[in-house]
C-alpha cells in the first residue's frame, strides 16, 4: 500500500511506539497498559511508572476522551496542513492522566471548549501508521466533561541535605553580550566569542584564568548554537579542567548551575558559561536556499505532535493557556499587560530589539498566532550571545562587585512532558518554584525583581504564580493592568524588556539582568536599590531557578 498525503508529517515509530501508531487500523483505539496493576501508560515506555512492572501490552479503550486543552492554530507551519485547525490534548475516559496530543475535527473550531466529550477516528497515513484524530461525540449531546484534578506536585519535595549549601561557595563576576538584533547575518561563533571576551574583561580576567566551558544546549544545529564547546575551546585555546554542554539541563541557565557545582567542588575556579542563538539569520539563510536540511520523519517529542500540526512551542503552550483561563477565569487581558510592561521597559533600553511602545488595544488586535496567543504573546527569533563568569567566592578580582547565589531550584515533580502532566500552567514552573523556596529562608516577599522567561506572556504568569508572588489564579489581580509589574510597582517584571521585546536569548539575557540590575548598572530601566533577584529558564520541560542576592 502506498502512503497517504495527508499533509502531515508522520512519527517515525520505533520498537516501542509502533503498536500504538498501527493499531488504529480496525478503528480501535489502543494503548499501553500494565498487565501487573492495569495503570494505562502514554507515551508507551519499557516500565510502569506505578508498579515498575516490566509486562506492558497494548489494550483497547473506549475511544471516548474530554478535552483538557486546545489551541485554534492560524499560523501556517506546514505548506500541506492549512489553518485554521485544532490542537488538542485530550484525557481519555479510562485514566484521566493519560492524555493525547491531536486535532479535532468535525466542527467549526469555535465549537471546541475545555470540558468538550469527543470519540476517536482515524486517518490512514502509512501502512503501518493509523492517526487517531477526534470529533465531538453525537452521544454527549453537548454535555461537558470534568477537568481531572491537578496532581500534588509538592509531595514530591526533597528536603535539603545540608545546610553547608554549594550556593555559598561561588558568585557570579563577570557578564558579557554581543550584539543582539533581528538577521545579524553574523557568523554565530564571532557573536559567542564578542560576549566572552566582554564578560572576562567584566570580571577582571583574562582568558588564561578561565579554567572551565558551560554551555546549553552543545553542538546544536537549526540556529540554536554556533557549535558548542569545541568550537569556542578551539577558538580560545585555554585547555579547561572541566566542560559541559547539552540540553538536559533545569533550563538553559541550568548549565551555569553546573558551572556552579563545578566551581563548588573545587574542579575549576573560574567557569565561561555561554549561550548563543542566531535563529534568524538562520531562517534567512533557509529561505534564500543558502542553507539545506532534510526532510525526515518526525523523531522524539515531535513525533507525538507534528502530525498534527502542532509544530511549535506556541501551540503546546497554548493548550496549558487556554486550561488556565477555563480553570480561573478571566481573558486574554492579563497576558496582553505582560506584552504591554514589557515593551514600556525595552523602550528605554538601547539594546532592545522592539522599542516601539504598544497599548492593549495593539495587543488584542494583533493577528491571533495559536489562541489565546497572538502576535505580542510571543518573542521572535533573534541572533545573539550572553556570556556568564561563575567563580570561586574567594577568587573574585578585588575592585569587581560580585553577585552572590542564594538558592536555586531544580528539582523535578511534575511529569517531563509538555501533555501528560501540568496543564493548569507552564510544565515544570511549579515543581522548581518550590523547591528554590526549601534552599533559602528567604521569601518571595523578599525578591526586588523578578526576570520571569517570557518565550510566551503565560510563560511569565505560570512563573508568577509558581514561585508564590500571588496565588493560583490570582495573576490578573496581581499584574493589576501592568502597574504591579512595572519598574516601580510591587514586583518589577523583566524591566530591560524580557525576551517578548528585548530579543529571544533563551534564559541568558534574563540572567545577565538580573545581574546588572543588582549591580545597579542596567542599560535600561533600574529598579531602585535591588537587594535580591530571581531569575527563571526553561519555557517548559526541564526548567529552572535561581535566587540571586547583591551582598
Amino acid at each position: 500500500m502506498q502512503s497517504v498525503d495527508t499533509g502531515r508529517p508522520l512519527p517515525q515509530p520505533t520498537l516501542a511506539s509502533a503498536p500504538f501508531w498501527a493499531s488504529g487500523e480496525d478503528g480501535i483505539l489502543r494503548i499501553a497498559q500494565c498487565r501487573s496493576c492495569e495503570k494505562w501508560v502514554h507515551p508507551q515506555s519499557v516500565m510502569c511508572p506505578k508498579c515498575r512492572g516490566r509486562d506492558l501490552g497494548m489494550s483497547a479503550t473506549s475511544g471516548k476522551a474530554v478535552v483538557v486543552g486546545f489551541t485554534v492554530n492560524v499560523q501556517q507551519w506546514l505548506p500541506k496542513f492549512p489553518p485554521p485547525y485544532v490542537v488538542a490534548v485530550v484525557a481519555i475516559d479510562e485514566d484521566p492522566s493519560v492524555r493525547l496530543t491531536t486535532n479535532i475535527v468535525n466542527c467549526d473550531p469555535a465549537d471546541v471548549q475545555i470540558g468538550t466529550k469527543v470519540r476517536v477516528l482515524f486517518e490512514e497515513a502509512d501502512d503501518d501508521i493509523w492517526l487517531p484524530l477526534f470529533e465531538p461525540d453525537p452521544d454527549a449531546q453537548g454535555e461537558l466533561g470534568e477537568l481531572p484534578d491537578s496532581a500534588n506536585y509538592k509531595k514530591h519535595l526533597r528536603p535539603m541535605l545540608s545546610a553547608n549549601k554549594f550556593e555559598d561557595k561561588v558568585a557570579i563576576t563577570g557578564v558579557g553580550q554581543s550584539k543582539v538584533g533581528r538577521r545579524l547575518m553574523v557568523d554565530p561563533l564571532s557573536l559567542t566569542v564578542d560576549a566572552c571576551l566582554e564578560a572576562i574583561a567584566d570580571a577582571g580576567l583574562t582568558i588564561d584564568d578561565i579554567d572551565g566551558l558551560s554551555t546549553y544546549p552543545g553542538a546544536s544545529a537549526g540556529g540554536m548554537s554556533e557549535g558548542g564547546i569545541m568550537a569556542l575551546e578551539d577558538v580560545l585555546q585555554i585547555h579547561p579542567t572541566w566542560v559541559n554542554g547539552g540540553g538536559d539541563l533545569p533550563g538553559q541557565n541550568g548549565s551555569i548551575i553546573a558551572a556552579m557545582l563545578a566551581v563548588a567542588s573545587g574542579l575549576c575556579k573560574h567557569v565561561l558559561c555561554f549561550r548563543t542563538v542566531w535563529e534568524s539569520t538562520y531562517s534567512a539563510l533557509q529561505r534564500e536556499g543558502r542553507w539545506q536540511t532534510g526532510s525526515e520523519r518526525a523523531l522524539g517529542m515531535f513525533a507525538e505532535r507534528a502530525p498534527y500540526g502542532a509544530m511549535s512551542a506556541a501551540n503546546w503552550i497554548a493548550c496549558q493557556a487556554s486550561q488556565y483561563l477555563h480553570r480561573y477565569g478571566g481573558d486574554r487581558e492579563a497576558l496582553g499587560w505582560i506584552a504591554v510592561n514589557s515593551r514600556a521597559n525595552a523602550a528605554a533600553n538601547p539594546e532592545a530589539v522592539y522599542r516601539d511602545p504598544i497599548t492593549m488595544d495593539d495587543y488584542l488586535s494583533a493577528r491571533m498566532v495559536s489562541t489565546p496567543f497572538g502576535l505580542y504573546d510571543c518573542d521572535v527569533p533573534s541572533d545573539g550571545a550572553v556570556a556568564v563568569i561563575v567563580s570561586a567566592v574567594d577568587a573574585v578580582v578585588p575592585g569587581h562587585r560580585p553577585v552572590f547565589v542564594e538558592a536555586v531550584g531544580t528539582q523535578i515533580m511534575e511529569r517531563l512532558s509538555w501533555d501528560q502532566g501540568t496543564m493548569s500552567h507552564l510544565p515544570q514552573s511549579l515543581g522548581p518554584s518550590a523547591h528554590l523556596w526549601s534552599r533559602t529562608d528567604l521569601t518571595p516577599e523578599d525578591v526586588d525583581v523578578a526576570l520571569l522567561y517570557d518565550g510566551f506572556t503565560f510563560n511569565a504568569l505560570s512563573w508568577l504564580e509558581g514561585l508564590g508572588f500571588c496565588e493560583f489564579g490570582g495573576a490578573r489581580e496581581f499584574i493589576d493592568e501592568g502597574r504591579g509589574i512595572a519598574v516601580n510597582g510591587r514586583l518589577p517584571l523583566n524591566p530591560h524588556g524580557g525576551q517578548l521585546s528585548a530579543g529571544r536569548t533563551h534564559g541568558y539575557g534574563l540572567f545577565r539582568e538580573a545581574v546588572l540590575q543588582l549591580r545597579g548598572e542596567a542599560p535600561g530601566k533600574q529598579v531602585s536599590d535591588p537587594k535580591v533577584a530571581v531569575v527563571t529558564a526553561g519555557g517548559g520541560v526541564p526548567s529552572g531557578v535561581i535566587l540571586l542576592r547583591n551582598n
